[in-house]
């Protein structure tokens, strides 16, 4: 059977039935990862067949094999070869013959589940420090900062780009392996009880807590029930006599009053002068990136950082990032080393414009305090050019929509010499920011995204800076690929 802590078919099938298989003993082909594309599928690989809105992954396995994908799971049988593993419930197990090698098509009852079912199951073999992140705003960051930090001590897995939910969460979990020491996670959600499922799969030890803000809002229904949601989190942590550890912002009042809701070791990180951890001298160096000075409790100098991120505002990410670090026992020389190497894609990207401008991307997703975060970004990094926002809808906001809206036009007014307002929300965006003082002219309301393009193509100067930054539902990427075309 070879190594015990190679991924293969039959333990992938062993995964999903909970239990040995050793009729199947076969099937020791060794797997790749899991993905849901059959254009990105590999030699080795699983094919998830997940049925989209628009698109039935099912209409694709025989493309996955033709890539290399050794094994598709599906919820019915396909127009594809390969051997059959019928795992539904009354089915009979192997329908027909087996061979070593080539593609396997695995019958199941439910693709989604299945495939969750066997990320938690193979992470249950393997004993890595998870460390779990969510919040509102800045997991990502959070996520791709302190990977670069714990790979300087050992090996370390993460979450790649927006894996972070239902099924990103298994299709990593499914990649460890023994060397991996550490694996960090970050965790998304749409609604209660997402977080303590996710969470559950991945088995956090270290958990941390970024912000709480009315992201989801008018899914959630109020802001205590987003900081009840984030709790799950902590609620999943081990107890401190178990090793875990809680890391909450001390800055944010809603996430500080979430340590009632752990066994875990809470230690708190921010600006606050109490807290365990804490920020300060933040200065901003445009696309240079930040210094700040990390110190931690006891500590009489603490320690300088020069952080390749953009704004302020990452000061508080380059901080959790160090914490868990520290908490992880890593010493802070090694720490400030790791944070200052350029980190992994992270959510805003500055790239060349038309006419040799900057485009600031930020279009990944939006609410209230990042896109006030990125004015703020656009206000440093564009500090003697001219400036332009372009602002889209901020979605899913309930009763705050129509206030968040205003503030955000407000602090444009202060930041921007150009404020292009796209979407039937952004109106409030575009009056607030008149009332605030900017002139009528330099604000534009548009309902469409090719009326901003077309509005942007006569204003954009060899020196502008261009914040683009939206709701995904805005799909604001169109803007910045127009940008660049």
């Amino acid at each position: 059977m070879g190594d015990p802590n190679t991924l293969t078919v039959v333990r992938f099938l062993e995964a999903i039935r909970g239990r040995a298989l050793p009729e199947l003993a076969s099937l020791n082909a060794p797997l790749g990862v899991a993905g849901v594309d059959s254009r990105q599928m590999h030699a080795g690989d699983i094919f998830v067949a997940m049925k989209g809105e628009r698109v039935d992954g099912h209409g694709y396995v025989a493309a996955a094999f033709e890539r290399g994908a050794r094994l598709a799971l599906v919820d019915h049988d396909v127009n594809a070869p390969g051997t059959r593993i019928d795992l539904r419930r009354g089915a009979n197990l192997l329908p027909g013959g087996l061979t070593e090698s080539g593609p396997c098509v695995c019958l199941v009852d439910d693709v989604l589940a299945t495939l969750q079912q066997a990320g938690a199951a193979w992470r249950k073999r393997f004993n890595p420090t998870v460390v779990g992140i969510t919040g509102s705003i800045g997991k990502s960051t959070t996520k791709e900062l302190t990977a670069q930090v714990l790979l300087a001590h050992a090996t370390t897995l993460k979450n790649e780009g927006n894996q972070n939910n239902e099924i990103g969460i298994p299709i990593t979990l499914l990649k460890l392996k023994p060397l991996h020491k550490y694996a960090v996670i970050e965790i998304g959600m749409y609604r209660r009880g997402e977080i303590r499922e996710f969470a559950g799969w991945a088995q956090p030890r270290i958990g941390v807590i970024t912000l709480i803000a009315p992201v989801h809002l008018e899914r959630l229904g109020s802001m205590e029930e987003i900081a009840l949601a984030k709790a799950e989190l902590l609620e999943v942590l081990p107890a401190a006599s178990e090793g875990g550890v809680a890391i909450l912002n001390d800055d944010d009042a809603r996430v500080r009053a979430l340590a009632s809701h752990t066994k875990a070791r809470v230690v708190r990180y921010g600006l606050n002068v109490d807290a365990d951890f804490r920020v300060e001298d933040v200065e901003s160096f445009g696309l240079e990136g930040i210094a700040c000075r990390l110190r931690e409790k006891g500590d009489p100098k603490g320690y300088l950082a020069r952080v390749p991120l953009l704004g302020a505002h990452s000061a508080h990410t380059a901080l959790r990032a160090a914490v868990v670090g520290r908490v992880a026992g890593m010493g802070w020389d090694a720490i400030i080393d790791a944070l200052s190497r350029p980190s992994g894609p992270i959510r805003l990207q500055v790239i060349e414009g038309p006419h040799g401008s900057l485009v600031i991307d930020d279009t990944y997703n939006a609410s209230p305090e990042s896109t006030l975060a990125a004015l703020n970004v656009l206000q440093e990094v564009g500090e003697g050019r001219p400036r332009i926002a372009v602002l889209a809808d901020m979605l899913e906001l309930g009763e705050f929509e129509e206030r968040a809206h205003r503030e955000v036009g407000c602090r444009a007014a202060l930041v921007a010499q150009l404020i292009v307002c796209v979407g039937e929300r952004a109106r409030w965006i575009a009056e607030e920011a008149r009332a605030c003082g900017a002139p009528a002219t330099a604000v534009l309301h548009v309902r469409t995204k090719a009326e901003a393009i077309a509005a942007l193509r006569d204003r954009v100067t060899v020196s502008s800076t261009i914040l683009v930054k939206g709701s995904r539902g805005m799909e604001m990427e169109e803007v910045v690929a127009a940008l660049q075309g």
